[in-house]
């Protein structure tokens, strides 16, 4: 493995706008003339700051507002199945956007406290997509939804995941242990910070993806719902490719005005307000009033 590059991130930094990178030392945002590709100027400051990604703050702060009033909106739906789960989802998510601000958005920062931000940011990344994944099984009532054994069992198992893969950031940001001291150089090959931040969500997703799938059209039997969320899977896809492949040509093509990032914050948002139109789209709002002597099967 160790002429493949599985487990390396010098090239993803080299070309994207990730929060990961913080972590390495050859690709901090906090010393922007380090990047070895395209700088985004950004908004110049007192004190030779910049405040450097002026684009996904505003998004990510549009997604906040947005998220919260999603959550009001799941609070009135009273009956809906999963409703709970689906709020633990948008503050998740929120959450995620709030670490976004300071992580990808060049907010001026130390870096030890962005580097701080980083590993909640990257935590809460992974413990969402967990969240994302559970709420797809919930749908299949294995337990009773909204009660507090099916919360604490998404909310305990996230924090766990949250707390293992944030450890592992701060650890080989802040060098606690010396372990990944190899990877703050070179190629950046973390192979555990590879696994839970890149491959670790595209099994979370694929499995929401394939089980609501089955239960839109197998034990539903609709299929106006999976408009939903083919475009919530549409979105997220292109939203990615925005980051991966096509941010450093943009941030070329503007002198550094902006990149990809941006687009990237925006079409996850709008991918989580499909995955919000879907799990809507496919739950009971008003069940009917049982009426005397009559009993549900």
């Amino acid at each position: 493995m160790g002429s493949t590059q599985f487990g390396n991130f010098h090239n993803f930094c080299r070309d994207s706008t990730l929060p990961i990178c913080n972590l390495f030392p050859s690709f901090s945002y906090s010393n922007p003339s380090n990047l070895a590709a395209c700088q985004l100027k950004g908004i110049s400051l007192s004190g030779g700051r910049h405040l450097g990604n002026l684009g996904s703050i505003l998004i990510a702060g549009l997604a906040i507002v947005v998220s919260a009033y999603l959550l009001w909106r799941s609070e009135r739906k009273q009956a809906a199945v999963g409703r709970r789960e689906m709020q633990i989802f948008l503050i998740g998510y929120i959450i995620v956007e709030i670490c976004e601000i300071f992580t990808v958005g060049l907010f001026p920062l130390s870096s030890k406290v962005r580097i701080a931000f980083t590993g909640i940011h990257i935590g809460m990344i992974i413990a969402t997509l967990w969240i994302l994944m559970l709420n797809a099984i919930v749908g299949y009532q294995l337990l009773d939804d909204g009660t507090p054994l099916s919360v604490g069992l998404i909310v305990g198992s996230a924090a766990i995941i949250f707390i293992g893969t944030g450890y592992i950031a701060l650890d080989t940001g802040y060098s606690w242990s010396g372990h990944f001291d190899s990877s703050l150089s070179g190629n950046n090959r973390n192979i555990a910070l590879y696994v839970l931040y890149q491959l670790a969500p595209l099994v979370f997703l694929f499995a929401f993806f394939v089980l609501e799938t089955a239960l839109v059209i197998r034990i539903l039997g609709e299929r106006k719902p999976m408009i939903y969320l083919a475009a919530a899977a549409l979105l997220f896809a292109i939203g990615q490719i925005f980051n991966y492949v096509i941010s450093i040509h943009i941030c070329h093509g503007t002198s550094g005005a902006i990149n990809g990032a941006l687009f990237e914050t925006l079409f996850t948002l709008l991918s989580v307000v499909m995955v919000w139109v879907f799990w809507s789209s496919i739950t009971e709002d008003d069940w009917p009033m049982p009426v005397s002597g009559s009993q549900y099967p």
